[in-house]
């Protein structure tokens, strides 16, 4: 194999150091996009909820009333994390087919749907959402193995913290 960071399926022990820490970053990136792809989605259902409990409780309030409280539980919540800088993943093949799924679904116009429309977003939504989480959990799964291996290697002597820093 030309690059062994290009198969993330790759024996973790087969790796140089050198490739088991750029695949490890590479997975680590698109987490961060996979992320941001489910906070997006998470943050639609909300508001096809929203929607949803306005139209059952007779509420005339206009749903967009709920964006702040909905926008701010999607940008600060969920469990806390090491900063990590990261990318622009606006642009990401799941960022734009999330654009296009809601496109086709109707998202735009949320309470202009009527109710079997506003069911069939949510039920894309959230199989959209189902197919990124279980993405995310295979991805960590894989994260932790290389981590393993990398936590491996310093304890073994067959890596140094100096070799890191040299590296940086």
């Amino acid at each position: 194999m030309d690059n062994p960071t290009s198969d993330p399926s790759a024996d973790p022990s087969s790796l140089s150091l050198a490739d088991l820490r750029a695949l490890r970053a590479k997975l680590q990136a698109d987490d961060d996009a996979i992320s941001y792809v489910r906070r997006l989605v998470q943050g639609r259902l909300d508001l096809v909820l929203a929607e949803q409990q306005r139209r059952v409780s007779g509420n005339e309030r206009d749903v967009s009333e709920y964006l702040p409280a909905i926008l701010g539980r999607q940008l600060t919540g969920g469990p806390a994390r090491p900063p990590r800088p990261t990318e622009d993943a606006s642009e990401h093949p799941l960022a734009i087919e999330l654009d296009e799924l809601c496109r086709g679904l109707g998202a735009n116009h949320v309470t202009e749907l009527d109710a079997t429309q506003l069911s069939a977003l949510s039920s894309g939504l959230q199989e959209f959402e189902q197919a990124r989480s279980q993405e995310r959990r295979d991805l960590f799964g894989r994260l932790d193995a290389l981590t393993a291996e990398l936590v491996r290697r310093y304890r073994d002597g067959e890596a140094s913290v100096d070799g890191l820093l040299a590296d940086g």
